[in-house]
Parts: structure tokens; sequence; C-alpha cells
């Protein structure tokens, strides 16, 4: 791709569809906003022997605060763990909101391997450092209260989303997130996912890797534009992304339709590795 991004393709994927691996982060299981009705729909239509789950899948944070566990988040983990069944290697790294697990690193639970971070090995023989995200997050790392005020704002976000969301249907408009447009028109949200970018590039050069795939900020992206390849999963609350490694060697991000944007749920293909 000469070190630019590859933008949206609008290409349909097959359903039923087997990668090499897949990544998955930021599913936040436990709250309102987790989209875990379109995580079963990916889950049921795509396997891989190889599934990352990169940090933040369970919200810890929000259900120490209110409980929320409905039968369909219950159903996404049996899902997850009938794949293990399967013989699918299911390799889990903690992020901030599920940190607790952090306490089982290297322990298998049912078959599912807790690790800190992990090294994924491409078709081409590339290194990939997989990690969260969260120890490179100045404000997660040094500003605790803060990110919980984030956390709270974000939750408030989107919230406001789904009633502009309704009042934007009634007038005939497109759905459009104010969560989303924040994050990439304010100044200073901007800023912090350039900051953090480089920061995990930089990571993945001290561990001698070829490229980067981590979660947390919920910004899904593939891109070169840093001299090395990195990755961003996305997140199931708002952008519905996953990162899949195809048996040929490609990277994709797999996006499926929000339901307050135009309830599709096609699988379309928003970026590829070259």
């Amino acid at each position: 791709m000469q070190g630019a991004q590859r933008e949206n393709q609008g290409r349909i994927l097959e359903r039923h569809r087997r990668y090499r691996a897949i990544f998955i982060s930021d599913v936040h299981l436990g709250t309102r906003g987790c989209q875990s009705g379109l995580l079963l729909d990916f889950l049921r239509d795509h396997d891989a022997d190889t599934i990352y789950l990169v940090g933040d899948i369970v919200d810890a944070w929000r259900l120490k605060q209110a409980w929320y566990w409905p039968q369909q988040h219950n159903d996404v983990v049996q899902k997850l763990l009938r794949k293990v069944r399967k013989n699918v290697r299911l390799v889990y790294i903690p992020g901030n909101h599920d940190e607790f697990l952090k306490s089982y690193l290297g322990i298998h639970f049912g078959g599912v391997e807790v690790v800190a971070s992990a090294v994924h090995v491409g078709v081409d023989g590339r290194r990939y450092l997989v990690v969260h995200g969260d120890a490179f997050d100045v404000v997660v790392r040094h500003a605790r209260w803060l990110a919980l005020l984030g956390d709270w704002a974000y939750e408030t976000a989107l919230v406001v989303n789904a009633g502009l969301a309704a009042i934007r249907r009634r007038m005939g408009l497109t759905y459009w997130s104010l969560s989303r447009w924040a994050k990439l028109k304010v100044k200073g949200a901007v800023n912090l996912i350039g900051d953090y970018e480089q920061a995990l590039v930089t990571e993945a050069r001290r561990h001698g890797a070829d490229g980067i795939i981590c979660g947390h900020i919920h910004h899904a992206v593939i891109h070169d534009l840093l001299g090395i390849r990195y990755m961003n999963c996305g997140d199931w609350v708002e952008s519905c992304t996953a990162l899949a490694e195809t048996y040929e060697g490609e990277f994709e991000l797999i996006r499926l339709s929000h339901p307050a944007e135009d309830g599709v749920r096609d699988l379309v293909s928003l970026a590829e590795a070259a």
C-alpha cells in the first residue's frame, strides 16, 4: 500500500468464511452499549484456526457499578467456548476493563490461554506483537480517575447517540455518531490517537516485531504510516469490527453495520493489507 491506508472498498464478504486468525477487542460485555447480537452473527458465520481476544472483552469497571448481564452476553461467552471445543485456539489478552484477569496470566481456563501479550506469526513469517494497548495510554497509566471520567463521558455520548439516531431516522436523515465525531474531529482526541499509535509502533520495534496489533481506543484501522504496520481491531460498541488474516496472508478489517445506521448486517471490507 506504499505506506498509505486503503480506505473502504465496499466489498461484501461471503458468509461462513474461515480465516487463519481473527482478532477481536473491546466487546465490553456487561454494558448496554455492547453490540452482542452483531458479534454473535459474526461468530456464527466466521471461524479461524486461532482467535485472539485483544482485551476489554468483559467490562468489569461497569459491572462493579451496576450489574448488567443479559442472556445474549452469556451466549457470546458460550459461543467462544464452543469454538475452543472444536479445536480453535483461543488466546485472551486482558485489557484495562478486564484487568482482573491479569492475576491469572499463564493459566489456561478450559483451553483459553490468558497471556499479557502474544506474538502472531503471519503466513509470510512476519511477526506481529499483539497487546491490548492500555499500558501505552498515558491517561490510563497515570490518571485512573480521568480514565474513569472519560469512560463515563463515552457511555453518556452513546446514550445521546441513541436519541439522536431516533430523531434523525424520523427526519429521514442518516446515522451520525456524536462520540465518533468527537474522537475523529476534536483536536485533542486526534492528537491522543496519534500519540497512542506512535507509542505502540515504538513498542513493536523494541520487540523486534514487524507490526503491532492492538485495541483499546475503539478506532479500527490498518496502516503503515509510521514505518511499520499498525493494526487496531476497533470495537463492538460502535464500529463493530474485527481484524482477520486470510490463509493467503492478507489482513482485513471486517465491519458489521451498526443497527442504528441501517440495520443491514452484511459484512463489508474496510481495509486490506497489500
